[in-house]
């Protein structure tokens, strides 16, 4: 079991039906750094670059634009965030400078008009989203990766659930109506010193089951903390995916699967444009109403469940509230 390290691990035998290396590798990732790198995911270059194309031209739009696009209601995670809305770290308890980023937040993009997605207990999660006019064909690509990578989502469950010696389906139940969110962040060169405790993301875990992220090796990027207590770089292989475990996942394997702390660092003072980074993050939730506790093989008679049982949809409203920075507008 590696704690110092994380893996780059080629999935694509999992989908000819040759399982046990890759759960192997994933198991051995999952139980040490709780990180690791998948090439071969099958997600096509098409999708991904349409996203990328998009995405860089929104941020590129003026800021008062880029600021109208928002919901009604702008303390929804729906929308645009501009840099200084959010602090990551708050939710670790940790108050920190605002973090150095922008960000456009969606959640699921389309989704049946009936009482389980309209009840009260469905309000925080079932949003419409809210998409700018320009450029134009951003919906349309966002919307494509979301449904593109909640499709991969499902493959990862599957390896997960073999991991921990259960039928592959078993997550399926309580992620059938799951309330993934997608977020698509630029972190800009930064112009002057960042103050002191101040991260482009400062240190946080994820709140769900996992993370699945796209990035690019340029200065400034993710880190994660080991169990052994120090901050190593995570490598960001174009077109692969980094994938790391959730807070609810940890939850559910009784912390077999470790949700480990991570944050995004400042780029030197020197590195300029190049320093300019794209990140589009889809974090995989279970369905609102899931209740998360402790799978049967994550426990026995010596190694008793350590978390009381919660609900999905409560557990990612308060880390939600947790990290938004109030403003004179809230």
């Amino acid at each position: 079991m590696s704690t110092t390290e994380v893996p780059v691990i080629d999935i694509s035998a999992f989908f000819k039906g040759d399982h046990d290396a890759v759960v192997a590798q994933v198991r051995d990732a999952c139980e040490g750094v709780g990180f690791f790198t998948i090439i071969g995911h099958g997600v096509e270059q098409e999708i991904i670059e349409s996203l990328r194309t998009n995405a860089r031209e929104f941020f590129a739009r003026p800021a008062a634009e880029k600021n109208n696009v928002h919901h009604a209601d702008p303390s929804l995670p729906r929308g645009y965030r501009a840099i200084g809305d959010e602090g990551l770290a708050y939710g670790s308890g940790e108050e920190t400078p605002p973090d150095l980023k922008e960000v456009f937040h969606m959640g699921p993009p389309d989704f049946p008009d009936d009482a389980y997605y309209s009840c009260d207990a469905a309000a925080g999660h079932f949003i419409e989203n809210v998409y700018p006019q320009n450029p134009s064909e951003f919906r349309a690509a966002a919307t494509t990766y979301y449904k593109r990578l909640a499709v991969l989502s499902q493959t990862i469950e599957e390896i997960f659930a073999l991991a921990l010696d259960l039928p592959p389906n078993f997550f399926r139940e309580f992620t059938d109506r799951q309330i993934g969110a997608l977020r698509i962040i630029r972190y800009p060169p930064t112009e002057t010193a960042p103050l002191p405790g101040q991260w482009r993301a400062g240190a946080h875990t994820d709140y769900g089951t996992f993370t699945v992220l796209l990035s690019e090796n340029r200065p400034g990027g993710l880190q994660v903390h080991t169990r052994e207590g120090n901050w190593i770089d995570v490598s960001t292989p174009a077109d692969a995916f980094v994938i790391n475990i959730g807070d609810l996942m940890m939850r559910w394997t009784n912390d077999r699967f470790v949700s480990n702390p991570h944050r995004v660092a400042t780029p030197p003072a020197d590195a300029g444009d190049v320093a300019d980074r794209l990140s589009v993050v889809f974090f995989h939730h279970p369905n609102y109403d899931a209740e998360i506790t402790c799978i049967s093989t994550c426990t026995d008679t010596a190694n008793p469940p350590k978390y009381e049982p919660v609900f999905s949809g409560p557990y990612r409203v308060s880390k939600y509230t947790s990290t938004r920075i109030e403003t004179a507008d809230g």
